[in-house]
């Protein structure tokens, strides 16, 4: 059996959050004076045994009662909506912050990557800084020589090696950051969602690195991610947290569909993404000014998901009654390749809009992209032969979108090219 390296008890952090209250603006003497006469009425309530309480004060429980283990070599993921305490988590663990309640117990050195940058001197060279983040490790100048050139050749900037770390891009920082994190020898290393800066090729480097640690030497690698592809890639378990407590602990696939299907994670009707000045070409006698998109099941939506279906409303605003031959939702892969082409022309249908604000409804029966993001452009033309810029209005990047994967229905197609999927496009009258 396993030995645990984490245990974590009835884990609780609280912050106190002050708030300014509504009035005129103070000046730095009024601030003085207030401060004066506050402190004379916290004295006073103190000598009289009365405590008063402060209305520009809120205590705020970033995580309270979180209890797991985890075991020797495994790989845990951590997933839940911005504001769960995924962040405050780790930095408890990473002993960079005290928590206010509970235990934790860790057994071995920590290496962490929590933002870019972490345990970096700006003003050093990143020669300097893979010595320095190995010295803080405990490890001696001999164990990270042995290490250093691995260590170089992943972080790929061997050209800047001797150059201050102030002057590297975000993505440079990333390189180097997980390349020293990885590769002096923790037994536990903690990733925060960082990875996410770096290149696509750079992320898939760091997964499959992170699965060496643990497959082959047995290390411990806690991950927090929004990837659900990512997560499910690489862990075999996942703690999902909401609003500070931990709701689930299980295998990843059960913890990602709940999480995905869960209340959390529902694309309700209000909210629409405004595109009224989002970069376009055309015309512009009708327009796109809003969107919003939801994959549907049964009574509830959520987040599009690969092989699921994927319905898009749209708001489009038109200077006369005119109809429409061409209206299109097209799906690009990140590098700019068409994926998806979904245009009433190949229906052979017209949409007739008003004077004013229309509604549209396109539907995608089935959704066949693997899990991943996807930028989303909109077309909108009278009969689909016009050239952008005569167009009616053409956004090609309106805005983007996650599709998320259920293991137990299947991945999308794996595809470089364009994808065929099922539509239907109906006009709402309002």
């Amino acid at each position: 059996m396993s030995e645990t390296v984490i245990s974590v008890e009835n884990l609780g952090k609280k912050y106190i959050l002050g708030h300014q209250m509504q009035g005129e603006y103070e000046t730095l003497r009024d601030k003085i004076s207030n401060g004066v006469k506050s402190l004379s009425s916290k004295l006073a309530s103190t000598l009289n045994g009365k405590r008063i309480a402060n209305p520009g004060i809120e205590e705020f429980w970033a995580l309270r009662d979180v209890s797991f283990e985890i075991k020797q070599g495994e790989v845990v993921g951590i997933i839940g909506r911005n504001g769960a305490g995924k962040s405050t988590l780790l930095k408890i663990l990473s002993r960079i912050t005290e928590p206010t309640t509970g235990e934790i117990a860790i057994q071995g050195r920590v290496a962490s990557l929590l933002e870019v940058g972490t345990g970096f001197h700006p003003e050093l060279t990143g020669r300097e800084n893979i010595y320095l983040n190995g010295a803080i490790l405990g490890m001696s100048r001999v164990e990270i020589k042995r290490k250093f050139d691995e260590i170089v050749a992943f972080s790929e900037v061997e050209k800047f090696l001797d150059t201050p770390v102030k002057r590297y891009s975000s993505g440079m920082y990333v390189r180097l950051a997980f390349a020293v994190a990885a590769h002096l020898e923790p037994e536990i290393l903690i990733v925060d969602e960082v990875l996410a800066v770096g290149d696509i090729q750079f992320q898939k480097k760091c997964l499959g690195k992170m699965k060496d640690i643990s497959d082959s030497q047995g290390r411990t690698v806690l991950f927090v991610s929004h990837n659900m592809d990512a997560i499910q890639r690489l862990c075999l378990e996942c703690i999902m947290l909401e609003r500070g407590r931990l709701v689930m602990h299980n295998d990843t696939v059960s913890t990602v569909q709940r999480y995905i299907s869960n209340n959390l994670y529902r694309a309700l009707p209000s909210n629409w993404i405004d595109i009224s000045n989002a970069e376009r070409v055309g015309t512009g006698e009708a327009r796109f000014v809003a969107v919003q998109y939801s994959s549907l099941n049964e009574s509830f939506s959520f987040q599009p998901y690969s092989n699921g279906p994927l319905e898009f409303l749209l708001t489009i605003e038109s200077d006369s009654s005119r109809s429409i031959g061409s209206l299109a939702v097209v799906i690009f892969s990140r590098t700019g390749t068409i994926l998806v082409n979904a245009d009433i022309l190949s229906l052979d249908k017209t949409i007739n809009l008003k004077l004013g604000s229309n509604l549209v409804k396109l539907r995608i029966e089935r959704l066949n992209l693997k899990a991943g993001i996807y930028v989303i452009g909109l077309w909108l033309d009278r009969t689909g032969e016009s050239s952008e810029n005569e167009a009616l209005d053409y956004l090609e990047s309106a805005f983007e979108i996650e599709v998320f994967n259920f293991e137990s229905v299947g991945f999308g197609l794996e595809t470089i090219g364009p994808v065929t999927c099922e539509f239907t496009v109906e006009k709402y009258e309002n």
